[in-house]
């Protein structure tokens, strides 16, 4: 008996609809992750790229629990002295609620070359519009 080891080009890839109006930005952005990696596949092997594609719609809509909204920060630093620059959550998810969810589903991937491989396979919308239609989407329920 031997072992099964998936190979990364003979991955079948579907793709999924992730809608998060009313849902924990957090919360969807974990699915997301789960779904990019591959984890939900009985092939699921660490090492191989065999993750799936997710559209994640109405993003402007998703919610932060408790006081998140006020009290969470993003940093960022431009690499200049004194270049370290802040936006609170508040002003990020009323301006691109689409960048405050790829930044949480980014931290739930690893950060290698395979990590990034997988994120380029979310797309996110503001709305509840996406164009994706002709890869005919299944919608993930969370």
């Amino acid at each position: 008996m031997s072992t099964y080891m998936p190979k990364a080009d003979a991955a079948s890839r579907k793709w999924y609809v992730l809608d998060a109006a009313g849902k924990p930005l957090g919360r969807t952005a974990a699915t997301a992750a789960h779904i990019l990696r591959g984890k939900h596949k009985v092939t699921f092997a660490p090492h191989t790229d065999c993750g799936d594609h997710v559209i994640i719609i109405n993003a402007a809509e998703a919610v932060l629990t408790g006081k998140k909204l006020d009290q969470k920060i993003y940093y960022r630093h431009t690499g200049w002295v004194g270049g370290l620059k802040e936006i609170k959550y508040s002003k990020l998810m009323a301006e691109t609620p689409e960048k405050a969810m790829m930044l949480a589903v980014k931290g739930m991937i690893s950060d290698t070359a395979l990590g990034r491989t997988q994120l380029t396979r979310c797309r996110i919308y503001k709305g509840s519009t996406h164009e994706h239609a002709a890869q005919k989407p299944e919608a993930w329920t969370l």
